[in-house]
C-alpha cells in the first residue's frame, strides 16, 4: 500500500485526475471540486510526472483522456465508486432510522418475507433490513439492531423473548408424501430419500439425531441430498428431492398454502427455543422496540416475556 502513495505522491490527486476525466474539462471539474482550475491543471501535472505518463491531450477547448488516462480513470473510479458505497454504508451502521434483523437465510424467507406486508401496514415508517448470516454476530460489535437465535434464552449482553419452540417434523410435498410406501411408523423413513442439513458454523440436529429421538438406531445413512443452508434444504424439498426436516415456525406458512406436507404426529420437540434478542448495553430504539414487539405478537408465544 505504501508503494502506492510512494508512485502517486498524493492520493489527492487521483480524485482530482478522475473529476477531470469525468467531466473532459479541467474548468468543470474545479468548479465541483471548489477549486481554481490552474490548481486542477497542476494536480494532473504531479499525477503525470509521478506516473511518467500523459494522461490527456490538452487542447484550447477540451481535453481528452489517452489510453493511460482511460486506463487509469476506469479502475480508480471504479474503485472510489466501491470506497463511496462502503463509506455511505458505515455510515448508516451509525444511524437510528433503520432497523437491522439478523438470522438464518430460511427465516428470512420463509418467516420474515411472507408477513413483511402486515408489518408494513402496522409501521410504514420503519425502515428494515434483513441481514442474513451463516454465524451469531456480537449485536454491539456490528451494530445489529435484533437478532434470532435458538437456544435456552440466555445470552451475555442480551435480552431475549421466545417467538416459537423448536419443533421438528418431516416434510415433503403433496406428491412425494403420496408416493411413499408404508410410512406407518418413523422407521419406515429409513426407505425413503432424505435430504440433509449440514450447516459448517450452526450445529443443528441431524436425520440419525431425529431417528435417536423415536428409539430409532439409524445405520450411517449416507444417501440422499447434502446441503448446507436450511433454505436449500426447503427448496429441495418443494423441487420433490424427498424428505426434509421442517421446523415448525417456518414451513407453517408453507403447509398452509398445500405446497408440503408434514406428518407432524412424529414431531420432535427438542426442549430448546427460538429467540427475538436485542443489546442488554444500550436502549432500544423506538423503531427497533416496534419490531420486536412486532414479531413477538405474531409468533406462537404473543405473551412472550423478556427474558436476561
Amino acid at each position: 500500500m505504501q508503494s502506492i502513495w510512494t508512485q502517486i505522491n498524493s492520493p489527492r490527486n487521483l480524485v482530482i485526475f478522475t473529476a477531470a476525466a469525468r467531466h473532459g474539462s479541467f474548468t468543470r471539474a474545479a468548479r465541483e471540486l471548489n477549486m481554481q482550475q490552474p490548481s486542477v491543471s497542476a494536480a494532473v501535472k504531479q499525477l503525470e510526472a509521478a506516473l511518467g505518463v500523459t494522461l490527456f491531450l490538452r487542447s484550447h477547448r477540451k481535453v481528452e483522456l489517452t489510453l493511460a488516462g482511460s486506463r487509469l480513470f476506469a479502475d480508480f473510479s471504479r474503485a472510489l465508486n466501491d470506497i463511496e458505497r462502503s463509506v455511505q454504508s458505515v455510515r448508516q451502521m451509525g444511524r437510528e432510522d433503520h432497523v437491522t434483523l439478523n438470522s438464518s437465510s430460511a427465516f428470512s424467507y420463509y418467516w420474515m418475507v411472507p408477513r413483511l406486508q402486515k408489518l408494513h401496514d402496522q409501521h410504514p415508517d420503519i425502515d428494515l433490513r434483513l441481514q442474513i448470516s451463516d454465524h451469531e454476530p456480537d449485536l454491539d460489535m456490528e451494530n445489529v439492531s435484533l437478532g434470532i437465535r435458538l437456544g435456552n434464552g440466555n445470552w451475555p449482553g442480551c435480552h431475549a423473548a421466545k417467538i416459537a419452540d423448536e419443533v421438528i417434523f418431516p416434510v415433503a410435498t403433496p406428491q412425494v408424501v403420496e408416493q411413499a410406501q408404508n410410512l406407518h411408523k418413523p422407521s419406515d423413513l429409513l426407505r425413503e430419500r432424505l435430504i440433509h442439513l449440514e450447516e459448517p458454523v450452526r450445529p443443528r440436529p441431524t436425520w440419525t439425531d431425529w431417528f435417536a429421538h423415536h428409539d430409532i438406531t439409524a445405520p450411517d445413512i449416507v444417501a440422499g441430498l447434502r446441503l448446507n443452508d436450511y433454505a436449500l434444504v426447503l427448496q429441495a424439498a418443494l423441487a420433490g428431492e424427498g424428505f426434509a426436516f421442517g421446523w415448525e415456525h417456518v414451513v407453517r406458512d408453507l403447509l398452509g398454502r398445500n405446497l408440503l406436507s408434514a406428518i407432524e404426529e412424529w414431531g420432535w420437540r427438542t426442549g430448546k427455543s427460538f429467540y427475538v434478542v436485542w443489546s442488554a448495553n444500550k436502549t432500544l430504539s423506538p423503531h427497533a422496540a416496534n419490531v420486536r414487539d412486532w414479531i413477538i405478537s405474531v409468533s406462537d408465544f404473543p405473551e412472550g416475556e423478556p427474558q436476561t
